[in-house]
């Protein structure tokens, strides 16, 4: 019965990584918080970590995997497991769509280019 206690555990700090990596380096915030928080960041290095799912899902499973299991060893190959099964539920959930002003193009638009689909990153 032990056994359940820890897929379940790691079964909520995946998600909890996954939730919590696409909202660092993919959603703007309340208050556009995190959004201001990339832009201050700019090109440096935290920066570009950023903009980055994989790296920012490494950083925040590491607390996470202190609390799904115990040993260091374990903790070490948890760590690695709760940001790749992040990763993988971040490449395959549906990319949202992005409203882009048609303005904002070189082009004329037309009614069918108000969507646009927001390139993968990675």
């Amino acid at each position: 019965m032990q056994d359940v206690g820890i897929w379940l555990r790691f079964l909520l700090c995946a998600c909890a990584t996954w939730r919590v990596s696409h909202m660092l380096a993919s959603e703007d915030g309340p208050g556009d918080v995190f959004a201001r928080l990339r832009r201050r960041l700019g090109q440096s290095p935290a920066g570009r970590m950023m903009d980055c799912f994989g790296c920012v899902s490494l950083w925040v499973a590491m607390p996470l995997a202190l609390y799904a299991v115990q040993g260091w060893a374990d903790r070490i190959v948890t760590w690695l497991a709760l940001s790749g099964a992040a990763f993988l539920l971040e490449s395959a959930l549906p990319q949202p769509l992005v409203l882009q002003p048609a303005a904002a193009r070189n082009r004329e638009a037309t009614e069918d280019d108000m969507l646009r689909q927001e390139p993968k990153r990675g």
